[in-house]
Order: structure tokens, then sequence, then C-alpha cells
């Protein structure tokens, strides 16, 4: 199984519209991929949940089912757990692109894992500095097709 890291847009995307496509890959993409994020995530939802409920329309309750149906496709890792000197390298890396991103980053590092974003400004500064393991959407599916072709 590869392991991909999903980024807040990600899931914010997927709990505004859980029949979008980007939603339907978290939901239909367990025969090829390990989904995980930081636990930081949790928190980041949390405080736009009231754009959320603005902008989906859904009622508190149904976006409530809706979070927890994504989230039950990622498992959540603890800060913590990752290396002081990885989350050194992930701010130095992150410092002129977007530090809110440095949990996703240090998180992809520590697990040797794809980081999986639908943030250009975000993939384009990192591959600007040789980080090249961060996919968008539209890669993320063509490698799923390709292992699901094997």
């Amino acid at each position: 199984m590869i392991k991909i890291i999903v980024d807040t847009n990600i899931v914010f995307s997927s709990l505004l519209n859980p029949a979008n496509s980007i939603a339907e890959f978290l939901f239909n993409s367990g025969d090829c991929f390990e989904f995980y994020a930081p636990s930081f995530l949790r928190m980041e939802i949390e405080k736009h949940k009231g754009k959320l409920l603005k902008l989906s329309q859904l009622q508190e309750f149904e976006l409530e089912e809706i979070k927890y149906i994504v989230f039950d496709q990622i498992t959540f890792v603890h800060e913590e757990l990752i290396p002081f000197e990885i989350w050194t390298e992930s701010i130095h890396i992150l410092k002129e692109i977007d530090s809110n991103d440095v949990p996703f980053l240090a998180l992809s590092k520590y697990l040797e894992a794809i980081l999986w974003t639908g943030d250009l400004k975000l993939q384009n500064g990192l591959s600007n500095k040789g980080f090249d393991n961060v996919y968008s959407f539209a890669q993320i599916s063509m490698l799923r097709d390709r292992l699901r072709k094997m």
C-alpha cells in the first residue's frame, strides 16, 4: 500500500461536497492507498466549521455525519511522534511558502509518503525546493489507475 498524506483542502473539499470526485477518490481507493493526516487537521476543520456550514448549506448534524465518514478513511497521527529534525527541516522548506502546511510536510517526510494537495502554490513551491513527492488530484488519480492495471 502506498501512503498518502491528505491536507486540509482535500478534506475540506470532501466535506463540502461528499459526492465530488475528490471525496469519491477518498472513499474508493483503499485497495491502493492508505490515507494519513496529522491530528492538526481535525482542529483546522473545526476552525472552519462555520464556513463549511455556510458553503455546503448543510445542517450541523449532517456535516458531523459526513465528517465522521470522511475522517474514518484517514489515519490520524499525533504530531509529537515526528522527530524534531523533520520538523526543523519542514519549517525551513515552508517558511516562504505557507507555514500552516508544516505538519503535513513533516508527516509526509516522517512516513515517507506522498503529500496530496489541491494547493497549487504549495505544490509549485515544494517542487521548486526539490520536494517532488507532492501530488495534485490529477497525478494521484493517474497513479491509482496505473496501480489498478498492474
